[in-house]
């Protein structure tokens, strides 16, 4: 059932909540019949995601600052939270279908729960679920390279060239395959990326051209793991360019 909620425990029902799970505002009014349409739609959905997002209600004739404060002009207005914040909304009763599409857009998936559990099997389940996902066929890359199982890491990123991450990891194997930059990879296993990227960028002058795409690669699926617009991030990829060009 849904959670009722006014001024007093908004903040920490709706936005504190939603920093950790995704929370479902429907603003309604007793007067209101397809506010009344709506609500079991809206329950039976969060009943079917079993705590994976949270539904509250807010009466709009009780809370009139809450719903002017996030524009309610018609309703039932169904608004729904996540990291504090309004993630996605929609107003008037919906058909049950797509209510049941709005809550899928918030809860995470199988295949994200398992990615988030971060062992091998069940990262080799999560990329059965979404072949298509990069993220998770370079977590699972990951996976099989600490325990040196290089070809299935390879088997794993192949289907997504292009990715950043994914070409970085092709490039690690091919390179490793050389004897180069042995050094720099255990670094970065040990989680010293700077260490990683400065050795890699320092092969650079004596290396031919095929290498020297493999380090580029390399470098650049390394700095995909991080925010690319923080300075260290911006000053990496300029020594780069500067080594290649």
């Amino acid at each position: 059932m849904a959670i009722e909620v006014g001024e007093d425990t908004f903040e920490r029902e709706v936005i504190e909540r939603s920093r950790t799970t995704p929370v479902v505002v429907d603003f309604w009014a007793e007067w209101c019949g397809p506010c009344r349409t709506l609500t079991p739609a809206l329950e039976a959905a969060e009943t079917a995601r079993d705590g994976a997002v949270v539904l509250v209600k807010v009466d709009v004739d009780a809370n009139q600052s809450l719903a002017a404060r996030y524009g309610v002009q018609g309703i039932p207005a169904v608004k729904a939270f996540r990291d504090g914040a309004v993630a996605d909304e929609f107003v008037g009763a919906v058909p049950r279908a797509k209510v049941e599409e709005f809550f899928d857009s918030l809860a995470p998936s199988r295949a994200d729960l398992l990615l988030a559990a971060g062992d091998e099997l069940s990262l080799r389940e999560a990329a059965e679920l979404e072949p298509r996902r990069a993220d998770i066929a370079v977590a699972l890359a990951r996976a099989r390279l600490e325990r040196g199982a290089t070809d299935e890491a390879l088997e794993a990123v192949r289907p997504h060239a292009g990715d950043f991450a994914a070409d970085g990891i092709a490039a690690r194997i091919a390179l490793a395959g050389m004897e180069i930059g042995v050094g720099a990879f255990d670094a970065l296993d040990r989680g010293d990326r700077e260490a990683a990227v400065d050795e890699l960028i320092g092969l650079i002058p004596e290396a031919d051209d095929q290498t020297r795409e493999l380090i580029r690669r390399a470098v650049i699926g390394i700095l995909a793991d991080g925010d690319q617009t923080d300075p260290p991030a911006r000053d990496v990829r300029r020594r780069l360019a500067a080594a290649l060009y």
